[in-house]
């Protein structure tokens, strides 16, 4: 049969889904490890996951400096050697810290896993944290910080957090200028031997696995237990969201002004949390949005403006995003009331709703493409105590959710009297 190439093919709807699930491992000293063979490319991603993001944390920076610190020298290898010894076999090692979590993962051609690891091991269990190393990374965090709290756009993500969840709160705090000058080296000695334990951790591998990873992992991590272990404490703080509804920072010199409206939320647990994703891509969560398109392309206020609702272990909030010039910053807000207000009053059309739902399919299968996508996915439900039943609700929600459910959300979650506005710049 000859190709049409002038007749576009026939459009498909996406009708299952099929997600590689991750194995369940344990080793000698009860560490889980969770599997994703795949792939064609003899490498490997592990991940080392703790309980030790900001959350826990007793005061500003602390969990970030641990879990940076940890690879700046160690009981046998310097920062330096460290740093070499693992390009020398091809292999990356990065430390990341988010909200509830801190990370370590390494990338590794399978054929030299086992002498990275080796490195790996001694920057988990035997960081010796070098006072100058410390001493530097303080200096270089308080400069950057410096030279970001200049910026309307960061300024506004650090004001709404504490906005939405009180300035008390782990989710809330922010790093102020004067907190470099508090932290101590002993503080981040005492996080790390509180949260880095074989107690507290979890590994993700995934990649082309070797057939004899188990035994790998549990000859450097499994065989005894390592650390200091010890109950993790977890904090008991209430969200303090603020009842004021709008906020201004003012910055005389701004050329344009940071605008952030949202508020408080659920997490992906909430059974509503499916179906208020569709309406959060119909709002702004793709660049074909109703936000986009009146904003940006209508009104040429923005080069971009978008909405997510943002799911944290311990809680969530909705948000919307923008930079706009000073001189129509009142005009933007007025225009982001005006679409959430039509949203709650009329009912979404049938063919912007189908475009909506196979493009949030369509999404969700390029997200599970590729072993170390897979293993991100696996992770977002296991921070959460989910199984990959998720996946299938969410699938089906999607596909289901109907034009009436969408203004019932609308109504429930988006009252313009439970919204929180700020501006940072000038209005």
């Amino acid at each position: 049969m000859t190709l049409n190439r002038k007749q576009a093919p026939d459009f498909k709807t996406i009708d299952k889904i099929h997600i590689q699930r991750a194995v369940e491992n344990t080793l000698d000293n009860g560490i889980k490890v969770y599997t994703i063979d795949s792939g064609s490319q003899e490498l490997t991603k592990i991940e080392f996951l703790f309980k030790a993001g900001m959350y826990y944390q007793s005061q500003p920076l602390l969990a970030s400096a641990a879990n940076n610190l940890l690879e700046t020298g160690t009981k046998n290898y310097t920062a330096n050697e460290l740093s070499d010894n693992i390009d020398f076999f091809g292999s990356f090692f990065e430390c990341s810290v988010e909200q509830d979590f801190a990370s370590l993962a390494l990338f590794s051609l399978n054929k030299y896993l086992d002498r990275s690891l080796h490195y790996v091991e001694d920057i988990i269990k035997n960081p010796t944290f070098p006072k100058d190393e410390f001493d530097i990374y303080i200096s270089n965090k308080k400069q950057k910080h410096l030279v970001n709290s200049e910026k309307v756009n960061v300024l506004a993500r650090r004001r709404f957090s504490e906005l939405v969840f009180g300035e008390e709160h782990p989710y809330g705090v922010t790093v102020k200028d004067n907190d470099f000058d508090k932290l101590t080296l002993e503080s981040v000695i005492e996080f790390y031997k509180t949260f880095y334990h074989s107690g507290n951790c979890t590994i993700i591998a995934s990649g082309k696995l070797s057939k004899d990873l188990i035994e790998t992992l549990n000859r450097f991590f499994g065989k005894t237990t390592w650390g200091h272990l010890q109950a993790i404490p977890v904090p008991k703080l209430e969200v303090d969201t603020t009842k004021q509804q709008k906020h201004f920072i003012e910055k005389p010199d701004a050329i344009q002004s940071a605008v952030r409206v949202g508020r408080l939320m659920f997490n992906k647990k909430n059974p509503d949390y499916f179906k208020f994703q569709v309406l959060n891509t119909i709002l702004g969560g793709y660049f074909g949005s109703r936000l986009m398109a009146n904003i940006r392309e209508d009104k040429g206020y923005t080069y971009g403006i978008g909405s997510g609702l943002a799911s944290l272990v311990n809680g969530g909030f909705f948000y919307i995003s923008t930079e706009v010039g000073t001189d129509v910053t009142n005009d933007t807000l007025k225009e982001i009331y005006k679409e959430i207000k039509l949203l709650r009053e009329e009912l979404v059309d049938a063919d912007e709703l189908e475009t909506v739902r196979n493009y949030v399919l369509g999404q969700f299968l390029r997200s599970v493409d590729g072993p170390y996508s897979l293993a991100d996915k696996f992770k977002a439900i296991w921070e959460f105590d989910l199984g990959y039943d998720y996946f299938e609700k969410y699938f089906e929600a999607v596909k289901t959710i109907t034009p009436e459910e969408i203004k019932s959300l609308a109504n429930m979650y988006l009252q313009e009297k439970d919204l929180i506005e700020l501006v940072v710049g000038k209005k």
